[in-house]
């Protein structure tokens, strides 16, 4: 039972700073193209899945977009859906590689992998999303695909990969000195 208590304590904690990650971003959003902004909650929410696991991974994905949408969100439902599917399709393939075999080089290739085909997602979806969302016709996404949301989702997930690989021994050896994960078995 304390265990569990424990790791429902830490997914609630690396959702508080998935979402400030998020609500920093929102108050001083990085655009792209005059509307893509730059959200870096899935660094935290990848870390999360390394260290927790992928389930962990999944239950951060769909609870920090549904406090967002009720708090900082300007693009309601249509942005909850698009948060979901892309903290989604970011962190459950590095969560699943790395929960099977946990080395350096098994996370970078789940990044690697989740990168390419995270933004592959992100274009079809965009594809299919945003000409409602910006009452745009799909002629006219089709057109920004390539100048306008394959590199901007290039750069998203390419700086987030970055981050994480920067960011997840640092804070996953602090989250063990306070005792909120577990040590090592190494």
């Amino acid at each position: 039972m304390k265990i569990k208590t424990r790791k429902i304590v830490v997914v609630g904690m690396f959702c508080a700073m998935a979402f400030a990650l998020s609500a920093i971003g929102n108050a001083v959003p990085i655009r792209f193209a005059g509307f893509l902004s730059y959200d870096p909650k899935d660094v935290i929410i990848v870390i999360a899945g390394f260290a927790l696991g992928p389930i962990s991974a999944i239950a951060i994905s769909i609870i920090v977009p549904l406090i967002e949408l009720i708090s900082i969100s300007t693009t309601g439902p249509i942005g909850l859906l698009m948060n979901i599917i892309s903290s989604l399709s970011f962190a459950l393939i590095p969560a699943l590689l790395y929960r099977k075999k946990r080395t350096f080089k098994r996370a970078i290739i789940g990044l690697l992998i989740s990168l390419n085909l995270t933004v592959a997602i992100m274009l079809l979806w965009n594809l299919l999303i945003t000409p409602y969302h910006m009452g745009v016709p799909r002629e006219a996404v089709k057109e920004m695909l390539l100048p306008v949301f394959l590199p901007f989702n290039y750069l998203k997930y390419g700086l987030n990969t970055l981050f994480i690989i920067l960011l997840y021994k640092p804070l996953t050896r602090a989250l063990k000195r306070m005792l909120l994960l577990p040590p090592s078995n190494k």
